[in-house]
């Protein structure tokens, strides 16, 4: 079980002290700052916490839930403290996920550089990891866990228990046998191999035995010509070629003479399933594969909602961390609500609610930061701004500032564009979405006798101003419009600033009345804004106009103001329909986001996947509510065959086995969207075995999504979630696959897996099982 980390714990200076302990100052708030004994385990991947040296200690993170660690320069809660601690010797630790940032200081510059140098290394570590490692190392933990007296053995009342911790309820004579064969010490303890042993024999999968047996001539190895039927036969891998598997061979199989022999034993088959290579998402589905000339409008984009907010909507944090967060998981257009601050400084929070606020100048320099680090493809800025003019004068101003020349402030080379450009030709751009003053053709800016119209979009989800109203208001008649307007014009206070006005260029809002209207007064430069509501609502009744319209003009759909906790909708609905930017509450987990990340995790993640061609085809005929052909119709065969080491998630039910059930679930045009799911496995959530098949017919997979969630059944109540799988049908591969399950907020449950075999058939066939 030796490794790279465990001798780097014992030879590099700082994890060493580390595993020490050091005293530091934990900072929850301006008010709460206490100070805490936090010291590195053993094990290299977690850190306890007490509060002094000798005192009772308790988990405070595991290294594997770490993305990253900032310094205090970085942290915007420490930088709120700098008259009463030292910047220097501050630092924080960034979790994936929706975990609340730990902010730490130390006594010393010193000390918080060991604890940040140390903590880095480990997290490197962590990330290179490949599949076994990753393996041995939770097989490392559950050691320790199990090792209860901590003498690096473990006898068998500690391996009993150590079963129950690990989701397995076992026949005590055969688990005492698996016991006995592990511990070739004969010394009544299993220590570091030999628990390795006994973890393998318990693990023994008869069914991936069963299909290297189908394959294999002697049934201890598969030649390089029987791995390449298998490739071809069970994996549909039809261009599969023996360079390929030879290379697979290579990868996986862990002997030397199995490699040069050109040969794959069991271990390296069992090692070739759970790879990438193995994976059910399609390895050439992960960079960005798709092509990235076309006009914006033509791809989906991810988007943010209310992007300040890490809470909910009338009385959460606003906070620059939520700008950073949506950026670094990809998303590619960012929220951005800006209201009169003090000091003539503008500032950025859910109007006329509780939340927080933060300056407009900070979250424009937390974008100029992070935009670019995950994805080269645009950021868009979605200004929402209730700004007098003289602030809308340093908006500007901050904007050209501090973005420079990341931010697009003219158009590409001048020319006067008859579409929008492509994601290729806005790389490390920054567009500004927002109102604009008259926009001539030859795209210069004209001054009005009169004061100018604010055009945009009426984004009245405020929960007070809105009064929760989840319907748009009517269309007023032509008679009654027109007083309308003279009267806004009358009324209106907060002017357009032209320096502000001068900096959308690509992405002007303006409210949306019809599909005619659209297209007989407007650009393919202008944006609507829609409410999910009204969104919906034009899917039923002109599918196939809304469809059409976002073919040569941008779509925003934004939730109801009715979801004051930030809850979601689907986006699959509004995706079906062509709308471009569907914006969510991404501070919130559950289905809808696992839909929306499964969706972006192809094209590399970069936030930009090219639309379906029927959605791009000025022409197209394609209704989301009533498909009709030539759409190539497929039915799915999924059989579900086993389960590999879930995890017991519900802490209220600490002394039970889980008894999981698989649920899949499909999302994609109305007539699609469909659910089944298997029976459930009583007391065994460490090897369940289903073998169950589930058939789905699915009329345009193209937009079809597939999400496979691992469930704790309860005859009492609600089933409780154990991990999920969300993955577009294009992405999705054919044959024996593994599925490695995600938490809630999306982080990885290694080495929680569910083994299936999917089979694509073309057309309409066969009857749900």
């Amino acid at each position: 079980m030796a490794s790279l980390l465990q001798d780097r714990l014992t030879t590099d200076q700082d994890l060493l002290l580390m595993q020490e302990g050091m005293l530091m100052r934990k900072v929850r708030s301006k008010s709460w700052k206490k100070l805490r004994y936090f010291r590195l385990q053993n094990d290299g991947m977690t850190v306890w916490h007490a509060r002094q040296a000798r005192g009772s200690a308790k988990p405070s993170f595991s290294i594997s839930d770490v993305e990253t660690i900032r310094n205090g320069h970085d942290s915007e809660l420490l930088r709120s403290l700098t008259e009463e601690l030292p910047l220097e010797q501050g630092f924080t630790v960034v979790f994936h996920g929706r975990r609340s940032n730990l902010d730490l200081v130390a006594n010393s510059v010193e000390e918080a550089q060991i604890w940040m140098r140390g903590l880095h290394l480990l997290v490197d570590l962590v990330t290179s990891m490949d599949h076994q490692e990753r393996l041995d190392q939770w097989l490392s933990d559950w050691f320790q866990r199990g090792d209860k007296n901590q003498d690096g053995k473990m006898s068998f009342q500690e391996v009993q228990r150590l079963l129950h911790l690990m989701n397995v309820e076992m026949d005590q004579e055969y688990a005492f046998s698996l016991f006995q064969a592990a511990d070739t010490s004969q010394s009544g303890t299993l220590e570091g191999e030999e628990f390795v042993q006994f973890y393998k024999a318990l693990t023994k999968r008869a069914e991936v035995q069963e299909l290297f047996e189908s394959f294999s001539a002697d049934g201890q190895k598969l030649t390089l010509l029987e791995f390449l039927d298998f490739l071809r036969e069970e994996q549909k891998e039809r261009d599969c070629t023996s360079e390929l598997a030879l290379e697979l061979i290579d990868r996986y199989e862990p002997s030397d003479s199995g490699k040069l022999r050109h040969v794959l034993s069991m271990d390296g088959f069992l090692s070739y399933l759970c790879s990438k290579d193995g994976d059910i998402f399609n390895p050439a589905c992960l960079p960005i594969y798709q092509d990235m000339t076309q006009p914006l409008n033509h791809y989906f984009i991810c988007s943010s909602h209310n992007t300040y907010l890490v809470g909910d909507q009338l009385c959460g944090q606003s906070s620059v961390e939520g700008y950073i967060r949506a950026l670094k998981r990809g998303c590619r257009c960012v929220e951005v609500d800006v209201w009169d601050g003090p000091s003539g400084e503008p500032v950025v929070y859910h109007g006329h609610t509780l939340t927080s606020r933060i300056l407009f100048k900070d979250v424009v320099a937390t974008v100029a930061q992070y935009a670019f680090q995950t994805s080269d493809y645009p950021v868009i800025l979605s200004l929402e701004t209730h700004c007098s003019w003289e602030q809308q004068q340093t908006m500007a101003r901050h904007l050209t500032e501090i973005l420079g020349e990341q931010l697009l402030s003219t158009t590409l080379d001048g020319v006067l564009p008859t579409q929008l450009p492509s994601p290729e030709e806005l790389r490390r751009k920054i567009l500004v979405k927002g109102k604009k003053l008259t926009f001539e053709e030859d795209l210069e800016y004209e001054e009005e006798e009169v004061e100018p119209e604010l055009e945009g979009e009426h984004e009245s989800e405020l929960a007070l101003e809105s009064q929760f109203e989840t319907e748009t208001e009517p269309e007023p008649e032509p008679q009654e419009q027109n007083l309308q307007i003279k009267d806004k014009k009358k009324k209106s206070k907060n002017i357009l600033c032209p320096a502000l006005s001068s900096l959308v260029i690509y992405l002007k809002s303006v409210s949306f009345r019809s599909f005619t209207h659209s297209k007989e007064h407007y650009h393919f430069y202008e944006i609507s804004s829609f409410s999910e509501t009204k969104a919906k609502r034009l899917i039923k009744e002109a599918g196939n106009e809304f469809v059409q319209h976002n073919t040569w003009q941008l779509s925003r759909v934004y939730p109801s103001g009715l979801r004051t906790d930030s809850s979601n909708y689907n986006p699959q609905e509004l995706w079906n329909a062509g709308c471009q930017m569907v914006a969510m509450n991404m501070q919130t987990a559950g289905l809808e986001m696992d839909i929306c990340d499964g969706h972006f995790r192809q094209n590399g993640g970069c936030g930009y996947v090219l639309k379906p061609d029927f959605l791009r085809d000025n022409q197209s005929s394609f209704h989301p509510e009533r498909p009709i052909s030539p759409f190539k119709a497929q039915t799915l065969l999924i059989q579900v065959i086993s389960g590999q080491q879930l995890p017991k998630l519900n802490k209220t039910k600490e002394g039970s086995i889980v008894d999981p059930l698989v649920k899949v679930q499909i999302f994609g045009v109305r007539l699609d969207t469909a659910r089944q799911e298997t029976n459930y496995v009583e007391n065994n959530g460490f090897n369940p075995y289903w073998g169950q098949t589930l058939c789905f017919r699915v009329l345009v997979p193209e937009l079809a999504m597939l999400r496979f969630v691992v469930m704790d059944y309860d005859w009492k109540s609600r089933n409780d979630f154990i991990g999920q799988y969300t993955l577009p049908w294009t992405c999705m591969q054919q044959g024996y696959r593994h599925i490695h399950l995600l938490s809630k907020d999306g982080i990885s449950l290694c080495p929680a897996s569910i083994f299936v075999y999917i089979c694509i058939r073309e057309g309409l066939e066969g009857d749900e099982s």
